[in-house]
């Protein structure tokens, strides 16, 4: 009885995907049907690998909610089969893309886990080898037969994060990624340095459930002194505008001009949902702390507490897919649905 854990790789594209034609010096993707040969240190993990690639790898700057779907579909047509994933991925959006597959995958029970890297894997001094056998070592630890990872998880430089808590920091160190208000679930040094207390509590039985169709109607603010009347009306008022993800200062506080409190009260009461989250890499939204915050706590805007801002707005396009009563949103919201905040 063959008892090695199968994992399905999925390419979408990115930098780890690429390697040099040292000729021309120009990149061109990898193939990574012969990733074994290219790879040979892979035969070293005691697990199965097969390959499934976007027939047009696309690089990351270009990823949006349809791209998301199809890797759902991807990973929901071989569910059964597999017993873990791992999505290569541009580093660029990879913080949203995970943050969003997070939610798009209720009832997991399996590890997706996203990784890629800052050179390409064929360059001499590449990153993308150690992040790729990591990640695809990670996914396949099983404990009595089940799989150790049963959640969205991001793997870069060592460290394996819970994807809806990461963003990227750095566009030029392998470094490149944080959890700023989350450990890290799992170290890679001489030994993988588990911490099993901070993971996911396991899937009880329940059916793997994928969600495809996000609402896109949203958009980001960033908050910063002067910011004109004019134009954050402008944008408040969009027609088919749905919902805000407000980048406010510190502990989530923003000026407390009239005009700003009677355009956040007009939104609200006209069906838009507005996300206060904090502009700052670490630390968490508390409204009502502070003055400059008191009255958008009394006129109903939504506490991000410590999510990131990558996870606020997939989050938040999730939830507007799933039309939840407008009563009911805030509730939702401020709840933890996949451990995205505390």
């Amino acid at each position: 009885m063959n008892l090695k854990a199968k994992i399905l790789l999925i390419y979408t594209g990115g930098t780890i995907g690429m390697r040099k034609d040292f000729d021309t010096g120009a990149l061109k993707a990898f193939n990574f049907s012969k990733l074994l040969q290219r790879i040979p240190e892979l035969k070293q993990l005691d697990c199965e690998i097969e390959t499934i690639s976007f027939e047009e790898p696309i690089d990351s700057s270009n990823m949006n909610p349809q791209e998301w779907a199809r890797m759902a579909t991807i990973i929901e047509s071989n569910y059964l089969e597999f017993d873990g994933f791992v999505v290569l991925h541009g580093s660029d959006t990879m913080s949203y893309s995970a943050s969003a597959l997070s939610f798009m995958l209720e009832n997991l029970a399996k590890p997706v886990i996203f990784t890629g890297s800052q050179l390409p894997i064929g360059d001499l001094r590449t990153d993308a080898k150690e992040n790729l056998i990591t990640a695809i070592q990670i996914a396949s630890l099983q404990e009595n037969g089940l799989p150790v990872i049963t959640e969205v998880c991001l793997y870069f430089e060592y460290k394996l994060y819970r994807g809806n808590r990461t963003t990227k920091i750095n566009a030029e160190h392998f470094k490149a990624f944080t959890s700023p208000n989350y450990p890290a679930l799992v170290e890679s040094g001489v030994h993988l340095n588990m911490r099993p207390e901070l993971f996911l509590a396991k899937n009880t039985g329940d059916k793997l459930v994928v969600h495809k169709n996000l609402d896109n109607n949203v958009v980001i603010v960033k908050m910063f002194p002067g910011m004109s009347e004019t134009v954050l009306s402008a944008i408040f008022n969009i027609p088919s505008l749905k919902g805000i993800v407000l980048e406010t200062y510190g502990s989530g506080n923003a000026t407390t001009e009239d005009w700003f409190i009677a355009l956040l009260v007009k939104a609200i009461n006209s069906g838009l949902h507005i996300i206060n989250v904090t502009q700052c890499s670490g630390g968490s939204v508390n409204m009502g702390q502070y003055e400059t915050s008191t009255g958008m706590k009394a006129i109903g805007v939504i506490s991000g507490k410590d999510i990131t801002t990558e996870a606020a707005i997939t989050k938040l396009m999730y939830l507007l897919s799933r039309n939840s009563a407008q009563e009911d949103f805030k509730t939702i919201f401020e709840t933890s649905l996949r451990g995205e905040v505390l």
